[in-house]
């Protein structure tokens, strides 16, 4: 039996039961118990087509929140929905991480109401791995929360350390805040601060991190709050994407060019497969009792698979029990107790309503 099981929101995302159960089957493949959570009859017809294993269970949940359902709104109407019923199996111990390809807004007030904080963590934020050279970094805040205090971002750099180093792989992380220059009397008042609370932290820290260097390797945890993170996120994809088109278009302009490109075609598959979204699966909502992974609506098998294998290894390595004791000064265990119940409702009025690309 696996020692890991990961509950996955069979219904969200834009593909459909088919895609989501298939990349499940593969991730039980490689030794992760899966929940799927949804509709029984409609799964289990998937799991007769393409194949059943004993460490893949089903748990009935009728309901499906909808991209347009209001989020905060949604969850508490919708308890039954497949994926409140997901980050229930975590609240109750039958899973250890939540998946969801649904609502990004839904999944995080989800997550919210259903795991609640980790004691101490004032504010929950999303982490986004991002290719950088030589190895990859984690953006946090990348749309939680539109604001952010300098305690916050603090925080935010002690949890995408620890990401960094239990899931990535990445010894001694060093973080960078983001702002507007590199001198640590640039930015925002807040980013001032936070600048002063990060160099007296303990961390690894950098300093100040200016877009243009962000994918630079200089730094693997980037620092920001919700709008600004977002912001440079989905910068970052729109330059990719068009880059991406440019070179599509350059390598068909002439026989000469399309010559070239047949031979650069390895290195280029490499380049492909080193920044493609789909291998971390999506990203992740650090701070709450539990692994809370938001993958993106159209994801495939691959970014399933990729998603669950993500998040199992992040229990393996107890990145909850590790945020407790380093954010919260806790002991290992106590993230158990759940943090002000007024500021997780705060937080869910004020970021599910919003959009955040993963």
């Amino acid at each position: 039996m696996a020692e890991v099981t990961i509950a996955l929101d069979a219904m969200g995302g834009d593909r459909g039961p088919a895609e989501l159960v298939a990349g499940a089957l593969e991730a039980v493949g490689d030794g992760v118990g899966v929940l799927l959570c949804g509709r029984a009859a409609e799964l289990q017809t998937e799991l007769d087509a393409q194949g059943s294993d004993p460490d893949l269970e089903i748990v009935d949940a009728l309901d499906v929140i909808d991209y347009d359902d209001e989020p905060a709104a949604a969850v508490r109407a919708k308890p039954g929905s497949s994926m409140v019923t997901a980050c229930r199996m975590v609240r109750e111990g039958r899973a250890a991480g939540a998946i969801s390809a649904g609502s990004t807004g839904a999944m995080l007030a989800a997550s919210l109401l259903t795991m609640g904080r980790v004691k101490g963590v004032h504010r929950p934020g999303i982490a986004v791995p991002l290719p950088a050279r030589d190895q990859p970094c984690v953006l946090i805040d990348a749309g939680a929360n539109s604001e952010s205090r300098p305690e916050n971002l603090l925080q935010f750099g002690m949890m995408g350390a620890i990401f960094a180093e239990e899931v990535l792989g990445i010894d001694d992380p060093c973080v960078g805040l983001l702002s507007v220059g590199e001198e640590s009397s640039k930015g925002t008042p807040e980013v001032v601060e936070a600048h002063a609370l990060l160099s007296a932290s303990g961390l690894h820290f950098g300093g100040n991190c200016e877009g243009r260097d962000a994918l630079s390797g200089r730094f693997q945890v980037l620092v920001a709050d919700g709008f600004a993170g977002n912001v440079l996120l989905k910068g970052l994809e729109g330059a990719g994407v068009m880059m991406m088109r440019e070179l599509r278009e350059a390598a068909r302009s002439s026989r000469r060019a399309k010559l070239g490109a047949l031979l650069l075609l390895p290195a280029l598959q490499g380049m492909r497969d080193r920044i493609d979204p789909e291998t971390y699966g999506g990203a992740y909502l650090l701070g709450v009792r539990g692994i809370s992974v938001i993958a993106h609506g159209n994801s495939s098998r691959r970014a399933i698979r990729n998603a669950v294998l993500v998040a199992a290894r992040g229990a393996e390595h107890g990145i909850v029990d590790r945020m407790a004791h380093r954010v919260g000064g806790a002991d290992p265990g106590s993230h158990l107790q759940d943090g002000d119940p007024a500021n997780t409702v705060t937080q869910v009025r004020e970021s599910a309503t919003g959009e955040t690309a993963t």
